[in-house]
Formats: structure tokens, C-alpha cells, sequence
């Protein structure tokens, strides 16, 4: 297997099992923790729109795309992008068990696909880390990596940047999130991915990520 292929298959999958770890790790040990309710008056004039759930579970398609075409591109490149994911949702970790977050959420009552979607999402995701929005956070990710990547053309990385704001938007009108989960989360990506290219920080991951690889690691 190539160099390039097994980095393509090897960060995305490590960058799923951090995430899922993070996510049900840190409900495991903020479960008996006091949650707090970060709901603002704005947040409550925003409308219900159920049709945009399509939204919130259709962008797990697009960030397998843009992680698969992350992993791949130069070392360098690609090291900085996993090694900002990471940790990123080392900071939602830590805010997950010291500041655990939780939300009130509306009767569906309709019965239509949306309607029994929404009931669905609710059903497997329970409101608790919350603060950052993962689902921001990832997306936004996903558009600073396509807009960096040298392979992409602009209209591509453009894109990546309209189905983030489509997602952030997602996650309020399904009401998974309020608007201080979505600004964390795309501050969070923004601040990782800037912290991730500084060479005290890329060399030793870069050479951890190397080993991983079993590829030389980048000159940082």
C-alpha cells in the first residue's frame, strides 16, 4: 500500500475514534456533574425547521471527503490538519467535564420524513456536550483545511465554506446547539489550526504521526 493511500486511511480513522472518545468519554465524566444552560433570548426567536436535518446528518459525507483528501495531500499539509483536529477536541474534552452544557428541547410533533428524523436525532443524541459545537467545530475545520489544501480549486474550497455556515445554521434551527456552541466551535478550529503550524508543536507530532505512517516525517 502507498505511502499516500495508508495515511489516507490511518489519520481519518484515528482522528474518528479521538472523536468519538472525546464525545462519549467526556459524558461519562461529567455524568453526575451539574449541567448549565447556555440559552440566550436570541437563541429562542430562532426558528424550528425541521427539513434541516437533512443538513446536519448530510454533512458527515462531506467531512469523510475532506478528511480523506486532507490525509493525502503533502506531509506537512496533512500533519497540521490532523494534528489541529486533535486537539481541538482535546479542548472540547476539557470543556465537556468542567463545563458540562445541556438544553431544552421542543415537542415534534408533525409526522413528516423531517419531523420523524428530528424525533430520530434526538432519540440517539442526548443534549449534552454542547459547548463546543463538534459539529461546528469539524465543519469549520473541514473548509480551513480545503481552503489551505494546493490540490483544490477555489470553487471547491468555497463550497467547503458555504456547507460549513449551512451546517452551523443546521445545528441551531434543529436546536442541538445555540449560537455560543457555534462561535466556540469555529473560534476553536480557527485557534487549533493556527497553534497546529507552530514548530514546537508540529515537529514532535509530526514525528509521532510519521512513525504512525511509517513515513519520514516532514521538516516542520
Amino acid at each position: 500500500m502507498g505511502k499516500d493511500r495508508r495515511r489516507a486511511l490511518l489519520l481519518p480513522l484515528l482522528a474518528v475514534c479521538w472523536n468519538q472518545l472525546v464525545y462519549y468519554g467526556g459524558s461519562f465524566l461529567a455524568r453526575n456533574a451539574p449541567h448549565v444552560e447556555m440559552m440566550l433570548p436570541p437563541d429562542r426567536m430562532i426558528p424550528l425547521l425541521p427539513w434541516t436535518v437533512s443538513i446536519y446528518f448530510g454533512c458527515y459525507l462531506c467531512w469523510a471527503a475532506v478528511y480523506v483528501l486532507c490525509a493525502r495531500q503533502e506531509k506537512h499539509a496533512a500533519f497540521r490538519f490532523f494534528l489541529a483536529d486533535f486537539l481541538s477536541k482535546a479542548v472540547c474534552l476539557l470543556f465537556f467535564v468542567l463545563l458540562p452544557t445541556t438544553m431544552p428541547r421542543p415537542e415534534i410533533p408533525g409526522n413528516t420524513v423531517w419531523d420523524d428524523l428530528m424525533r430520530f436525532l434526538y432519540r440517539i443524541d442526548a443534549p449534552y456536550n454542547l459547548f463546543p459545537s463538534i459539529h461546528c467545530l469539524v465543519s469549520w475545520l473541514c473548509f480551513i483545511g480545503a481552503r489551505n489544501h494546493r490540490g483544490l480549486p477555489r470553487w471547491a474550497a468555497w463550497a467547503t465554506g458555504v456547507m460549513a455556515v449551512l451546517v452551523c445554521f443546521s445545528t441551531l434551527t434543529t436546536r442541538q446547539h445555540v449560537v455560543a456552541d457555534v462561535a466556540a466551535g469555529i473560534i476553536l478550529a480557527e485557534g487549533c489550526y493556527y497553534i497546529a503550524g507552530r514548530s514546537f508543536l508540529l515537529r514532535p507530532a509530526s514525528r509521532l504521526l510519521g512513525l504512525l505512517t511509517k513515513e519520514e516525517a516532514p521538516a516542520a
